[in-house]
């Protein structure tokens, strides 16, 4: 069965930096698009970036736009989420996930998703 597991969640004070890694197993990489997502307590899931299957087609959400980058290494089966100059307002449990559809570029929606990893907490201190 598919499996994505995240990792490199942690605390940083604003201004910091992270990098969020995802690893799948189980369905062939190269061939479907990755997203992440967050959720802070209290509030709904929020999309907040996707690379396409080809890694051509790259989309973030307003909020992270500029201090965010995806990326994926197909030959390792991960995708990476590189997070500069965090703010407070970025503390949530971060999601990877993985899409129904092959050769997708990547949505928006969680309901475009299929498959999620368990989350990977990221705390930004003020």
């Amino acid at each position: 069965q598919v499996q994505l597991v995240e990792s490199g969640g942690g605390l940083v004070q604003a201004g910091g930096s992270l990098r969020l890694s995802c690893v799948a197993s189980g369905r062939l990489f190269n061939r479907y698009a990755m997203g992440w997502f967050r959720q802070a307590p209290g509030k709904e899931r929020e999309f907040v970036a996707a690379i396409g299957w080809s890694g051509v087609t790259i989309k973030y959400a307003d909020s992270v736009k500029g201090r965010f980058t995806i990326s994926r290494d197909n030959a390792k089966k991960t995708v990476y989420l590189q997070m500069n100059s965090l703010k407070p307002e970025d503390t949530a449990v971060y999601y990877c996930a993985s899409p129904t559809r092959m050769y997708s570029s990547g949505g928006s929606t969680a309901n475009e998703y299929e498959y999620w990893g368990q989350g990977t907490q990221v705390t930004v201190s003020s």
